[in-house]
């Protein structure tokens, strides 16, 4: 038996409950969990916003080491460090042939199918595949990353979303070039890994938004040169930051439509706008046919920072290696699982960056 924080229905508050884990079956790995970060998508699967079968133990962000492996696993053995790959590419469907393992259209088949159960024998679903919000889980061994050496176990759980979302929105989606310049919206822990992505990629300056005045201090120290409280006058101050033209790119971490808009109108003419954060159905985006004409802007999404985790987690491991990345600093606040819900309020506030739970 292990302690997990378990969702029984959407809306409902999260529950500490004991559930039993199997012994990994063929192409299954049991990983002991070393720390799990709390992602604004487990927010968006408990209110709704992002559906999931219930009951479900949220949690995709995380690290821990490796227990034991089911028959035919290879690539990890008991005692390796693992991180948490929540949205696994097959390898062979029509996306990941064309080069984009990050739209795979079987990533999420693990989260459909029942992984745990309750004492009195109901199924559990893991969120997104891997259930991190809990002592121990079972994945199938695509689900696991070895950790390179020199990364610390418990911050290297940033590496399984926020990190590899971030640094991949800078330099696989948008490709940041030394000298551009960068406006940042919305300083959660995505946004701030954006920062520090913009700052290894060599931009200038680089302008970070947010609704609360006391994320500025936050913001500078990681990467931002400039810091904007967010109003209907950001565009025109950004604007004036960049001399006049706007940003050279625009990344929208916070998945609402009038975000959105804001970080394209502080886009300059030709330029980039990345949006990063999940966004709801219901929340459309507008644009006029001539403005699509006259600013020849380009609007995209980043899906997991287009990132190919196997390829990408290396790099950000030798970026931390090397000091380039600071994972600690993006975590503001340690804490214990059942103190989920109050970093969810925290989040909902526009409060602190990652809160970890560390087991």
């Amino acid at each position: 038996m292990v302690r997990a924080a378990l969702l029984t229905a959407v809306g409902a508050p999260l529950e500490l409950t004991e559930i039993e884990l199997p012994e990994p079956g063929p192409g299954r790995v049991r990983v002991k969990l070393a720390a799990a970060g709390v992602c604004h998508s487990d927010l968006s699967l408990s209110t709704g916003l992002l559906r999931a079968k219930t009951p479900v133990v949220l949690g995709h962000e995380g690290a821990g080491t490796v227990v034991s492996v089911g028959e035919g696993v290879s690539s990890v053995r008991p005692g390796d460090p693992v991180v948490l790959n929540w949205a696994p590419a097959c390898g062979h469907c029509h996306l990941c042939a064309l080069g984009e393992p990050w739209l795979c259209e079987n990533s999420y088949a693990a989260s459909v199918e029942t992984y745990a159960a309750l004492k009195d024998g109901t199924g559990l679903y893991p969120g997104l595949g891997v259930a991190a919000f809990a002592e121990e889980t079972v994945v199938g061994e695509n689900a696991l990353i070895p950790l390179p050496e020199g990364v610390p176990l418990t911050s290297a759980a940033l590496l399984g979303c926020a990190v590899l979302t971030g640094y991949g929105a800078v330099h696989n989606a948008a490709r940041v070039r030394a000298g551009e310049s960068v406006v940042v919206y919305g300083l959660g822990g995505v946004g701030l890994a954006v920062l520090q992505a913009a700052r290894i990629a060599g931009a200038s300056p680089i302008v970070a938004v947010d609704v609360t005045p006391e994320k500025e201090e936050l913001a500078r120290r990681h990467g931002a040169t400039d810091f904007l409280v967010s109003d209907e006058h950001t565009a025109k101050a950004v604007r004036a930051l960049t001399g006049g033209h706007g940003a050279d790119h625009a990344f929208e971490c916070v998945g609402r439509g009038s975000t959105i808009r804001a970080a394209w109108s502080a886009t300059r003419r030709g330029g980039r706008t990345t949006v990063v954060g999940i966004g709801g159905k219901d929340d459309p985006v507008t644009f006029s046919a001539l403005e699509l004409f006259h600013f020849a802007r380009t609007l995209t999404a980043c899906v997991y920072g287009n990132s190919d985790p196997v390829k990408d987690v290396p790099v950000l491991a030798g970026h931390v290696r090397s000091g380039a990345l600071d994972l600690e600093s993006l975590i503001t606040d340690r804490i214990t699982l059942d103190e989920i819900p109050a970093a969810f309020e925290r989040m909902a506030r526009g409060q602190g960056g990652r809160s970890l739970v560390v087991f």
